[in-house]
């Protein structure tokens, strides 16, 4: 990718991020609050209590003692494929519209105190290492993480209208970074990374805190949260399918070629987004695959009976909130394309109110 082309997608993203306000109460960007894994973290990353948003709902300190299925916990591992979590809400038949800022840890493995995503609840996952991030993308039955059967979802990450992130206070950490030196018993703070769920599909990007503040800017975007996995994540994950690959660069969502030429594609503040391109996943070699069984072990049984019985389709749209385009209706057959849905209204509305007590 041209150099030119990745400094205009860095001027983009910079430039949504300073159309941000931050809350007067809480000034402090989440992504500059920086805590040693484990004895740095505090009880609540997010306390004030007089902030726009209030504080965050749950806690970052979390051990066995709130290892349960009503854990609150916001401090999130994405490790290797058998050892990650997901942020989904706290509450039964809950849309991430409405519980963005709330959302708690789902994880695999019960070492992180958070609740544990229920036996045969990931239905695929594929998992792409590069050199610059760690990809997860794959199929989920919603309904057990909380989520309403029909909810197509949204993007959370560490930024928001107010730079607090969604959920609020939300951490994250990894061991599986290069510049970790293979160590699984030290944690690396991920300050950028960028999530959807929804339509019974999922994706999450972290990106390795070692590298530049610009590429970390470019490969874990987050102002193109209408159109999802398909386009902030391109992958082959498929369903019942568990591999992971290594993976060439993704062209950074926003980017494409026409004539020649390399354009940027600017997500539209209102309307339903249309992208002018067809987005392309990245080569991937030395593939390893494995069997879910052996992956994920000691977890709970689902609870009562699925509202979901199949995985949504790449041309899917809709929701519960604000209707969008099918943004997978481009995507590679059966990879992961869950769409993203703005909360428009949400965000005007913190930003107008910070406007309002500046």
């Amino acid at each position: 990718m041209p150099g030119f082309a990745l400094s205009t997608l860095f001027v983009v993203a910079i430039a949504s991020k300073a159309f941000a306000q931050p809350d007067p109460a809480d000034p402090t960007p989440l992504t500059d609050k920086t805590y040693a894994y484990p004895t740095g973290i505090p009880y609540q990353v997010d306390y004030v209590t007089n902030a726009i948003r209030g504080p965050q709902a749950g806690y970052n300190i979390c051990n066995s003692t709130t290892q349960n299925q009503q854990s609150m916990c916001q401090t999130l591992m994405v490790n290797h494929i058998d050892d990650f979590c997901l942020w989904a809400p706290p509450y039964a038949n809950a849309t991430i519209a409405d519980t963005e800022q709330e959302e708690v840890a789902w994880c695999v493995k019960s070492s992180w105190g958070t609740r544990l995503i229920p036996a045969g609840v990931l239905q695929g996952v594929q998992v792409l290492k590069t050199s610059m991030y760690i990809q997860f993308a794959g199929f989920v039955d919603q309904t057990q993480l909380d989520m309403a059967a029909g909810d197509y979802g949204g993007e959370l990450d560490p930024h928001g209208a107010d730079l607090r992130g969604n959920p609020l206070g939300g951490l994250v950490y990894s061991n599986a970074f290069p510049s970790n030196n293979g160590n699984n018993n030290s944690f690396q703070q991920v300050m950028d990374w960028n999530s959807f769920i929804g339509g019974n599909q999922f994706c999450f990007t972290i990106c390795d805190p070692s590298t530049s503040s610009a590429d970390q800017s470019m490969y874990c975007q987050n102002t193109y949260d209408e159109i999802g996995c398909t386009y902030n994540m391109p992958n082959n994950a498929q369903n019942g399918t568990f591999e992971v690959c290594d993976a060439d660069l993704k062209t950074p969502v926003g980017l494409y070629v026409s004539n020649g030429a390399t354009m940027t594609y600017t997500q539209p503040y209102t309307g339903v987004p249309s992208p002018p391109y067809t987005p392309v996943v990245p080569s991937s070699s030395n593939c390893v695959t494995y069997h879910s069984t052996d992956l994920y072990t000691n977890l709970p049984s689902p609870t009562g009976a699925s509202a979901s019985t199949s995985t949504a389709t790449s041309g899917s749209s809709g929701s519960s909130t604000k209707s969008s385009s099918a943004a997978g209706s481009t995507a590679t057959s059966n990879s992961a394309v869950a769409i993203g849905v703005s909360s428009v209204a949400g965000i005007l509305g913190t930003l107008f109110a910070m406007a309002f007590l500046s």
